[in-house]
């Protein structure tokens, strides 16, 4: 019946950001994609993305290791919040997807190896 209405897809206890809040997320994630580049070879293909969910916004950012399964993390930010990530989540982020963009990479490698022998 409300299908078609703007406040169809959006549940009751939905976030809504503020203009700077979006902002500050979309600098977050630039900067967690930034920094996950740092830490892996250029054979790595880093982005970002904001969306709209039925819950409010969900930020994603995902790694596709040159070989290997694409990893990725999301991110549902707290209207609430007076920063959207934090620096130190931003590091933790940072690090975790590089490490197990790697991880893929090694374990997609070693799958080669023993299909091999």
């Amino acid at each position: 019946m409300y299908g078609n209405a703007p406040f169809a897809d959006r549940s009751v206890g939905a976030v809504e950001l503020s203009t700077e809040q979006r902002r500050r997320l979309r600098q977050d994630l630039v900067s967690v994609a930034a920094r996950t580049r740092e830490l892996l070879p250029n054979d790595f293909v880093v982005g970002s993305e904001l969306s709209e969910g039925t819950e409010g916004p969900r930020a994603r950012i995902a790694v596709q290791p040159p070989v290997g399964s694409i990893v990725s993390a999301d991110y549902a930010p707290d209207a609430d919040a007076e920063t959207t990530i934090t620096p130190d989540e931003r590091e933790d982020l940072a690090l975790g997807l590089a490490a197990s963009a790697a991880l893929q990479v090694k374990r997609s490698m070693d799958d080669v190896t023993q299909t091999a022998r």
